[in-house]
């Protein structure tokens, strides 16, 4: 089937070529099949020629079935019989040259024994590589040759980018996480990684700057043209968010760049350095400025995305303690350290007066940082605490009304002052047994005022010291005791409440009668009993 379409205007410049998101296979490479028997007769050969795609053409003027970047086979069927006295072949490579076209495959056989002489001369004079297709290679057989290596340059790829992920997470956990991302970063790329204060200032690096060998000068030269590259990709206002990247000319001065309001770290347009050196710039989405800047000797590809990764932990590193909050919330863990009273810390942590703490244990596997760092973005806070598998928010009361979240079983403390958090935390911590216990979603401890509020706390204290006395030296008869009470005498629930067998609560529970001196059959003596326990 011939191809059909409209001639462009050659005097209208047309878009800049595309190219896939695939990675590029160099010339060489597909050269180097020795299934394929292909011969480079003509043109540059150079090792950097990369081909994005294989495409078939018949066409005397292929410029409008080009996006550019393809090796372009032919058997010459389109070739008249006097073409080689004329400018018949000047003609139809400018063309290829001009639609951005890398190379020019030409089939001998069936059509033409031999490729001809004046299309040989005309690529070496447009600079087209020319690749000889011997009679038995088909075309479909480069073209799959060509799918063949890009799928292997993609798992290769993915492979480096997934290794670089890893090796960069596991920097930002290092206790010297800014300069062990910008190390690794470095060292994925083969360059040089620095974090740009947002005055402009270099606050860490890692890696050496890259210069293909041209000397210290050139080393000024580039450094000058990465920090002005940072300058021009810092956003206008500290409110920016996500990053962006652009490159520059050392020798110029002059970039292009992609702020903050592009959705997320993008490539910018491919222009090296005067001195042979890629450079990134990426905004940190911190709201303060600060801006990766990269280097490397080359653009390969997974280099942007390993960037992004690291741009996006350095988000976070810096968010976390350049930010006022975080900046506050280290301030009061220091003067609580240092022996300040909670009430003296609260209003750092952004809270009022009263503060509610949450209890939580995932239905899954034992909570990690990450869950539970969502679970007090869910709950409002971003004081967390991961204590084996539960994960102890302290959320200001009041702020937001505290509902059943997905995936949790949640016990709810009462709202309690700073000097308070500490009953606070023992309430949540039996909300959360009971709410396991009762396979509840959300229990919260009970406000509401009973019989126990009309006695002075000091008297009912001492009364429950006295009623407790027999068994308050073992803690865990206690906690059963109260447990059991509470959820009237069941020792299945109990058990599932405290996490141990049922037989261990009989026991406990005998063991309380025994050293009480009393029947928990009656029902007199348990309330005069879970009245203790609510004092003690």
């Amino acid at each position: 089937m011939e191809e059909t379409s409209t001639m462009p205007d050659p005097a209208v410049p047309g878009p800049a070529p595309a190219v896939p998101p695939t990675p590029p296979v160099p010339l060489a490479a597909l050269l180097a099949r020795e299934d394929l028997g292909l011969r480079q007769i003509a043109g540059p050969q150079d090792s950097a020629t990369v081909i994005h795609w294989a495409h078939t053409s018949e066409m005397a003027d292929p410029y409008p079935y080009l996006l550019g970047g393809e090796l372009l086979l032919t058997a010459g069927v389109h070739v008249p019989e006097a073409a080689g006295s004329g400018t018949y072949f000047d003609d139809y490579v400018s063309r290829i040259v001009e639609a951005g076209g890398a190379a020019l495959g030409f089939g001998v056989a069936p059509v033409h024994d031999t490729v001809p002489r004046a299309l040989v001369v005309a690529c070496d004079d447009y600079g087209l590589p020319l690749v000889e297709v011997p009679p038995r290679t088909t075309f479909s057989g480069v073209a799959r040759a060509v799918w063949q290596l890009m799928a292997q340059a993609r798992h290769t790829e993915l492979r480096r980018v997934t290794e670089a992920q890893q090796s960069l997470a596991a920097a930002a956990a290092r206790p010297d996480p800014v300069p062990s991302v910008l190390r690794q970063l470095a060292q994925r790329v083969g360059g040089r990684a620095a974090l740009y204060a947002p005055d402009g200032g270099e606050v860490a690096s890692a890696g050496r700057m890259p210069t293909a060998g041209a000397g210290a000068g050139a080393r000024g030269e580039v450094s000058g043209a990465l920090a002005g590259l940072v300058a021009v990709v810092r956003p206008a206002t500290g409110n920016g968010s996500g990053a962006g990247t652009g490159d520059v000319s050392a020798g110029s001065g002059t970039g292009t760049g992609k702020g903050p309001g592009g959705g997320g770290p993008t490539p910018s347009s491919a222009s090296d350095t005067a001195a042979g050196v890629h450079l990134a710039a990426y905004a940190l989405g911190t709201g303060q400025g600060f801006v990766l800047g990269v280097a490397a000797p080359r653009r390969d590809p997974g280099d942007h995305t390993i960037a992004s990764v690291g741009a996006v932990l350095l988000s976070l590193l810096t968010g976390e303690h350049q930010s006022s909050t975080g900046a506050a919330r280290s301030s009061a863990l220091v003067r609580l350290l240092l022996g300040a009273a909670p009430e003296e810390v609260a209003p750092l942590l952004g809270g009022g007066e009263r503060w509610v703490v949450v209890h939580a244990r995932p239905d899954g596997p034992a909570p990690d940082a990450v869950t539970a760092s969502a679970l007090g973005a869910a709950l409002g806070s971003a004081l967390v605490d991961v204590d084996g598998d539960v994960v102890r928010v302290l959320v200001p009361a009041g702020r937001r009304e505290l509902t059943v979240q997905p995936g949790w079983t949640c016990g709810v403390s009462a709202a309690v002052g700073p000097h308070e958090w500490g009953s606070g935390d023992t309430q949540a911590g039996r909300a959360l047994s009971r709410a396991r216990a009762t396979r509840a979603r959300l229990v919260r401890h009970g406000e509401h005022q009973g019989l126990a509020d009309l006695v002075p706390p000091t008297e009912a204290a001492a009364h429950a010291r006295t009623v407790l006395a027999p068994i308050t030296a073992n803690p865990a008869l206690t906690e059963t005791l109260r447990t059991w009470l509470s959820l009237h005498g069941s020792w299945d629930r109990t058990a599932v409440a405290l996490s141990v067998h049922r037989n261990t609560v009989r026991q406990r529970i005998t063991r309380c009668a025994t050293l009480l001196s009393t029947d928990l059959d009656d029902p007199d003596v348990r309330m005069e009993l879970w009245f203790a326990l609510r004092q003690a």
